[in-house]
């Protein structure tokens, strides 16, 4: 289930394998943090542009997780390549189990929102992160 909040982050129940609900959001860099975030985690492998460390509030940056720079600058945000990005980003995420699975850990007791810097809200790999967690999960 996908929700749209005000404060522009999407947030998705998601079930794990005991039917324990995680909460998994993803909101834009740019957009203003809010209490509701919970834990906040860059999951870019390059910073924002123009952000500082404290205008971005983040709890952690997980770069390991984030595309290869290969895949992302093949990608480029093109929405043509996007099904065909996922694809191959839930492979790199494949071999990354451990960093996945620290993140939904995290999200059985408290959000996490995923946070990205990339301008398209509908094609970025976070976006594609938590599709990835979700179909793990369900």
């Amino acid at each position: 289930m996908t929700v749209d909040s005000a404060a522009g982050a999407r947030s998705r129940a998601v079930f794990d394998e005991k039917g324990a609900m995680l909460m998994v959001r993803v909101k834009r860099a740019y957009d203003a943090s809010a209490t509701s975030d919970g834990r906040r985690v860059l999951v870019d492998r390059v910073w924002p542009r123009g952000l500082s460390k404290d205008e971005l509030r983040l709890d952690e940056w997980i770069k390991e997780i984030a595309p290869s720079t290969a895949l992302r600058q093949w990608f480029g945000h093109d929405p043509a390549k996007w099904e065909v990005f996922k694809r191959r980003y839930f492979k790199e995420l494949d071999r990354k189990t451990a960093k996945v699975q620290q993140l939904s850990e995290r999200a059985r007791t408290s959000t996490v929102t995923l946070v990205y810097g990339a301008k398209d809200e509908h094609h970025n790999n976070a976006v594609a992160l938590e599709e990835y967690i979700e179909d793990r999960f369900e």
